[in-house]
């Protein structure tokens, strides 16, 4: 009996105690207190631990926080010397009345159930009770993309009693808005979280009625310096590799036409790429203004080539055929006759020596053919020299075009007044 009395099973004691004391199976707890009399008000305050994610392409969020009620149930109540109150855990919230209180637009959520269900019962002597769990929530949050990615999104939680109108359940914020707290330590990787704040409505159900329904919302600005590496730095080197095309010899295609094609290919990649990464919105966003715009700077980029091309060979065939017209067989090989084009080399010129003007160009076609004619024998070598740079440097001239001369000054300055409006409307 020693034995017995020592190792005493003081749980089973505990156990009997705590039921008999708040008379747990003395009432049907399937009803709401003060049932058939006036709606019971059911406080709430909200502790959030974590943002875990936000989803653009899934217009989601996911939320882990401390969900806690407040009410009174005044079949709860004990009689107590002392005033304490009652601690329990999620065992004892299967056998008594609780809200029913969910997630409107959730599209999952949770009790944690490590170790044990993260549940907490605390009950009053006077019978009000605290009613705590730990949850997570992933929840909709219907998302405007249209300055992506210089946005802010407001999203909302809402919580609402599920069969109770409010005629038997009002749902209030337990203190207004500091029923809300936030951990200072939460932080997102695309995000800046910038407030938290609570709001409270009626919500009309056509076949239940009205409920009470509270919204935790807060809002979410995006940190730009991400994109600004990935998408906005890239697409703009990208227009600016397009425009040294201008700066290359007109008659260089391969180099002119494979540049172009590349910055128009790496152009399509980012456009890709970011596309693929967000939902398929039928409006356009802001990313998407300066990406297409950028592509077309590129695109007509590749399109002025191709118009300095053709003029370029329409110049040639006239050129030839006034070459064809006007060429001197007089005393000079068809091979030796030069143009107003000024293509010739030095060698060209020397083997001209000794030709004087009237061999050259005889006297009464001095006025209608246009040959050039180089009378070296009385000129000299100086002079002989200075036109021939003078020639070489004229054909440097004619192998830049007008349109190329152009384009290095139109194409640059309209991107940058493209950047100037774009930056100045959506920042």
């Amino acid at each position: 009996s020693h034995i017995f009395k020592k190792n005493h099973d003081m749980t089973k004691a505990w156990k009997g105690r705590t039921v008999q004391l708040l008379r747990v199976d003395e009432h049907d707890f399937t009803m709401r207190p003060a049932f058939g009399g006036p709606a019971i008000p059911v406080g709430v305050d909200v502790q959030v631990e974590s943002l875990d994610s936000i989803s653009e392409v899934d217009m989601d969020f996911t939320m882990t926080l401390y969900l806690r009620h407040y009410w009174k149930d005044e079949r709860l109540s004990f009689p107590s010397t002392n005033n304490k109150s009652m601690t329990f855990d999620g065992r004892l919230v299967k056998k008594i009345w609780v809200p029913d209180v969910f997630f409107v637009h959730s599209k999952r959520s949770f009790i944690h159930d490590t170790t044990t269900d993260n549940i907490m019962l605390r009950v009053f002597p006077d019978g009000h009770v605290l009613y705590s769990m730990r949850v997570t929530v992933t929840a909709m949050c219907n998302m405007d993309f249209s300055r992506f990615p210089l946005d802010s999104q407001t999203c909302s939680l809402e919580l609402e009693s599920y069969a109770y109108t409010d005629e038997d359940l009002m749902l209030y914020w337990k203190n207004g808005n500091e029923s809300l707290k936030t951990d200072e330590k939460i932080s997102l990787s695309q995000f800046l979280i910038q407030k938290f704040h609570t709001t409270s409505r009626l919500a009309f159900y056509s076949s239940t009625g009205w409920y009470n329904r509270l919204y935790i919302n807060f809002t979410l600005r995006r940190h730009i310096f991400f994109f600004l590496l990935q998408t906005y730095f890239p697409a703009t080197l990208m227009v600016m590799l397009s425009w040294v095309s201008f700066w290359i010899d007109r008659r260089a295609v391969p180099a002119r036409v494979s540049l172009g094609i590349t910055t128009v290919l790496t152009m399509s990649t980012i456009i890709t790429g970011v596309n693929a990464s967000m939902p398929r919105v039928s409006y356009i966003k802001a990313v998407d203004i300066y990406l297409w715009v950028s592509f077309v700077f590129v695109f007509l980029s590749v399109l002025e080539y191709a118009a300095v091309n053709y003029l370029t060979t329409v110049q040639e065939r006239k050129e030839r055929k006034l070459r064809e017209r006007f060429s001197c067989t007089c005393g000079i090989p068809h091979s030796k006759t030069m143009m107003l084009d000024g293509n010739y080399s030095e060698s060209d010129a020397n083997s001209l020596a000794g030709y004087t003007r009237n061999q050259m160009v005889p006297e009464e076609e001095k006025q209608e053919k246009m040959v050039v004619h180089l009378a070296m024998s009385n000129e000299s070598n100086s002079s002989r020299k200075r036109g021939l740079k003078g020639h070489v440097g004229l054909r440097i001239i004619q192998n830049t075009h007008a349109i190329d001369k152009y384009s290095r000054l139109i194409f640059p300055g309209t991107y940058i007044f493209f950047n100037l409006i774009y930056w100045s409307v959506f920042s």
